[in-house]
């Protein structure tokens, strides 16, 4: 599958994770077959967007927030939307952590 539909899979499995739902816990409260919900975070399904927003309304999750950052290959922004990706995975407590750590690093090499 292509590349969005992976970082789609990925996210939600991030958010479902984070709400701590199974995947069949998250697919009753989205209506849809509990592997289908696996399909999904693996990349194999190509899915509506009444698909996606029946799955992120589940997660109390906002389209926008899903959609925000899909990293395209080739970009000129690539490393810093890997970060991006890579940021999103954490908690909140370790993301600002991080943010931290950038801001002084950068601020250290800049003086």
């Amino acid at each position: 599958m292509s590349d969005i539909v992976k970082t789609i899979g990925e996210r939600l499995r991030i958010y479902r994770q984070r709400r701590g739902y199974s995947q069949a816990q998250l697919a009753e409260k989205a209506n849809v077959h509990p592997t289908y919900i696996g399909q999904l975070e693996r990349g194999e399904k190509n899915a509506t967007i009444e698909s996606i927003k029946k799955v992120a309304s589940a997660l109390n999750l906002p389209l926008e927030t899903l959609f925000a950052k899909i990293r395209i290959k080739n970009s000129e922004k690539e490393v810093a939307e890997k970060c991006y990706e890579l940021i999103l995975t954490r908690p909140k407590k370790e993301q600002e952590q991080l943010l931290e750590l950038l801001t002084r690093i950068t601020k250290y090499k800049d003086a």
